[in-house]
């Protein structure tokens, strides 16, 4: 493998972090870090962070990289070929005109989630206090753009072919409810059947009785539809099962050992690789293991993967939780109110836990979009979200970078309410099994 040298006068273990990422992951080369300007005599090119150097790429050093602890920076933004960027500077002589290893790093270790704010509803860090919410950048992964620009500049220099990795989808689901009518119990049915009448939602009522007799089929019941969507189009998906132990306002799913929820665990299992869904209140004590044990009993599998209901990360918490439970990847960098890139990116990458300055084995995947979010947080159409999703979808195909999206068995179902959704889902499907192959064609892979 071809490797890139990196001067740096000074040593981080940040500036470590991130060009293992930048370099390593991204651009698919090897990276020596070097720190006596001696060792770069004679090279024919390298990178030179933080200080102008003849033969070299030249990236400014805002400072970020060589502090400890998380003091709100200064951000300049700027712009560079039409891309908007973070840790500008009008320092001449750099061959770029930010600090892209600052700016990768602040969004990526999810710096600003250090930051006092106050928490929506639910706990979370809300979008709208992210720089790229404000600056309205949050729906384009601008890291992946930014290395896109990158790579093309150190092909020539570098003298390495640098290609772009394919492109790759990845669909999952979180199953919050795999039934609406069924296997509820008397008491919950009941009451349902009242809440109904109060409202006098005639249509509910008589869907309800249907179903319980068995002439009509649960709405929520789409497990049958995606497995043969999946075989369909070559896709291994992604599941993430709340099993709950206790039912809340925010945890409605069946009890795991339900005879129908093991059923659907087992099959699904079956089909991809299954991950926790922690419930709402899972981060008060042990709950996380005591689900994970009883998902991974009941799937015969060992869980690694993890999606934490409602989107509730609170950072560094959340993660170190996770941690402690033995899971290697979670999948919810993403935002539960908005749709967007989180980090600014589609590619997963290590956790720093910034408290303790180190690279953890933690691995995170973000997510762009979610289909609740767009349906009863915007309250869009199904066209006008995958519209959305398309032009997302677009930029991550031209920078060689991942979609992962966020769908619920519910949504593709055969309810009202979801009206248009099931068949926008399997358009959309269709369309990326097509790309993806003209992707790896393409690479040559």
């Amino acid at each position: 493998m071809d490797t890139i040298v990196v001067y740096s006068a000074k040593r981080s273990p940040r500036l470590t972090y991130v060009l293992d990422w930048l370099l390593k992951e991204r651009l698919h080369t090897g990276c020596t870090i070097v720190h006596d300007i001696k060792e770069t005599e004679g090279l024919p090119f390298f990178i030179s962070y933080g200080q102008v150097l003849p033969g070299a790429l030249c990236i400014p050093a805002h400072g970020l990289l060589w502090q400890t602890g998380t003091q709100s920076p200064e951000i300049k933004t700027g712009n560079w070929h039409n891309l908007p960027t973070i840790f500008a500077t009008e320092e001449q002589g750099y061959t770029l005109p930010f600090d892209i290893l600052s700016a990768i790093f602040f969004l990526i270790s999810r710096y600003e989630e250090y930051y006092t704010y106050k928490p929506d509803k639910h706990g979370r860090y809300p979008a709208t206090e992210s720089i790229l919410y404000k600056l309205s950048w949050l729906q384009r992964p601008l890291v992946d753009e930014w290395i896109h620009i990158l790579r093309s500049k150190l092909r020539p220099l570098a003298e390495m072919p640098l290609p772009a990795p394919a492109y790759i989808y990845q669909p999952s689901y979180d199953i919050d409810m795999a039934y609406s009518h069924l296997h509820k119990g008397v008491r919950r049915i009941v009451g349902a059947y009242i809440r109904a009448l109060l409202k006098g939602d005639v249509q509910q009522i008589s869907e309800r009785t249907q179903v319980l007799k068995n002439k009509q089929k649960d709405p929520y019941d789409s497990f049958r539809w995606l497995k043969q969507l999946h075989k369909q189009y070559d896709y291994k998906p992604l599941y993430f099962i709340l099993s709950a132990l206790k039912t809340t306002a925010y945890d409605k799913n069946i009890h795991p050992e339900h005879p129908a929820m093991l059923r659907v665990i087992r099959q699904l299992v079956k089909e991809g690789p299954m991950g926790i869904h922690p419930s709402y209140y899972s981060a008060e004590d042990d709950t996380v293991s005591r689900e994970k044990k009883i998902l991974e009993h009941i799937s015969a599998h060992h869980i690694t993967i993890s999606r934490q209901h409602y989107m509730r990360i609170a950072t560094p918490g959340t993660y170190r939780l996770l941690l402690h439970n033995h899971i290697q990847q979670d999948y919810s960098m993403g935002y539960g109110s908005h749709l967007g890139f989180r980090a600014g990116t589609g590619c997963s990458f290590l956790w720093y836990d910034l408290e303790q300055d180190t690279t953890t084995t933690l691995r995170v995947h973000p997510f762009c979009f979610m289909d609740t979010t767009a349906h009863f947080g915007m309250g869009i159409t199904a066209s006008e979200a995958f519209m959305l999703l398309g032009k997302m979808s677009a930029i991550l195909q031209q920078t060689g970078s991942t979609l992962v999206t966020v769908f619920h068995n519910f949504s593709l179902g055969t309810g009202t309410e979801w009206k248009g959704w099931r068949q926008a889902y399997e358009d959309f499907v269709q369309e990326q099994a097509g790309i993806m192959t003209k992707s790896v064609l393409v690479d040559g892979h």
